[in-house]
């Protein structure tokens, strides 16, 4: 599993969705376990990588992939909640135990 923002580099909100999900990721002992990855919207390689995954205007998007890279959750121009993120973490935390 992994998470992914879209975003631009001088939007708050998507850097307070990037420190929520770092932060949730080392709280729950997760890191290098769950790579978060941001995308920044500004650039070519990241439009173009938006567009796969219709990512346009409203920033910042987070995505959680499963390792088939399908989207199992999705969030549009919010910061997701704590509350929303831990349960997808927390199967990533069982499942990397096993």
């Amino acid at each position: 599993m992994d998470v992914v923002i879209f975003g631009k580099v001088n939007c708050g909100t998507c850097a307070g969705t990037k420190e929520r999900v770092t932060f949730l990721i080392e709280k729950m002992g997760l890191a290098g376990k769950v790579p978060m990855q941001f995308v920044n919207l500004e650039t070519y390689e990241g439009r173009a990588e938006g567009a796969f995954y219709d990512v346009y205007d409203a920033v910042p998007v987070t995505l959680i992939r499963n390792d088939a890279q399908e989207v199992l959750s999705r969030w549009e121009g919010v910061m997701p909640k704590s509350e929303e993120l831990k349960p997808f973490l927390e199967n990533a935390n069982r499942a990397a135990a096993d």
